[in-house]
């Protein structure tokens, strides 16, 4: 009981300290390049910096580690939750940046559809851009929100535009913005049909990217739920202290890891043949 305390009160002073988060913000105003500041921009959450995300995955390790010792009083069971509580926050911003993905991929033509309508109404590109921060498809709002103020404090398209792209940071999303680069080039009256261009081509990506993860998604998630079935029945049998005893021996623990390696190997390899190619990014973030 002690332990559990202890790891308790470890966690609720980790969390006190990194509430204040300004050594990530620090390094995210600056562009910060580590793996974990990338995947916080990426999450879209305001105030995630990568600072907090290790916090977070810390904390999430320690607690679920605490439950299981509590519950099963086996120490190798315990350090097997830690590794995995740690992962869970990872995996939760990843499915994030998915979703988020997937949302601004089916607003983008709607957002390209409205810079058409406002090209024709006389409206120059910037002025068409800002508008979207009040009109354009919800998702998308937020960050040409903070388009206009860049745009409208510095006065440079394509400072205003890189910042943009920095904070979508999305694929499709690069390929707009330099579309939109080019359209302003180019301007007069073919500026209305380059956008229409790229809103075909947007609509179709989506439409196919769509269909394909539509027919994979059943697959993974068959995959995921084979995977997890073993761990839920060793759940079920720690309520039962026989089986608990069978875990204590050096054996037992061996057979945990080994479970826990050959999960994680096929859970990798199921990603891996069901992967849908990686769109790069044309702009680097």
């Amino acid at each position: 009981m002690g332990a559990i305390v202890g790891l308790m009160v470890a966690t609720g002073v980790l969390l006190v300290v990194i509430a204040d988060g300004s050594f990530g913000q620090q390094r995210r105003a600056a562009g910060g390049g580590w793996a974990v500041d990338r995947l916080a921009r990426r999450s879209g959450i305001a105030r995630l910096t990568g600072v907090r995300l290790i916090g977070i995955c810390l904390a999430s390790g320690v607690i679920s580690g605490a439950v299981v010792i509590a519950l099963t009083a086996l120490p190798i069971a315990a350090a097997l939750a830690v590794i995995a509580g740690c992962a869970v926050p990872i995996l939760l911003i990843r499915r994030r940046i998915h979703l988020r993905r997937r949302a601004l991929r089916q607003q983008w033509p709607d957002a390209i559809d409205s810079l058409v309508s406002a090209v024709r109404a006389g409206m120059s590109l910037p002025e068409s851009l800002c508008a979207l921060a009040i009109d354009g498809p919800t998702a998308l709002r937020p960050a040409f929100a903070e388009f206009a103020v860049d745009y409208r404090a510095a006065g440079s398209f394509d400072s205003a535009m890189r910042l943009l792209g920095e904070h979508l940071a999305d694929p499709v999303a690069d390929r707009v913005i330099a579309a939109l680069r080019i359209a302003r080039e180019v301007g007069g009256a073919d500026l209305a049909a380059v956008l229409r261009t790229v809103n075909a081509l947007v609509r179709d990506d989506a439409r196919v990217r769509g269909e394909l993860e539509g027919r994979q998604s059943w697959t993974v998630n068959a995959a995921r739920l084979a995977i997890a079935a073993p761990w839920v029945t060793l759940a079920l049998l720690s309520t039962r202290p026989q089986a608990l005893d069978a875990y204590r021996t050096s054996a037992g623990a061996v057979i945990l890891i080994v479970a826990a390696l050959a999960s994680l190997l096929a859970y990798r390899v199921m990603l891996w043949i069901g992967r849908l190619p990686e769109e790069e990014r044309v702009i680097a973030a």
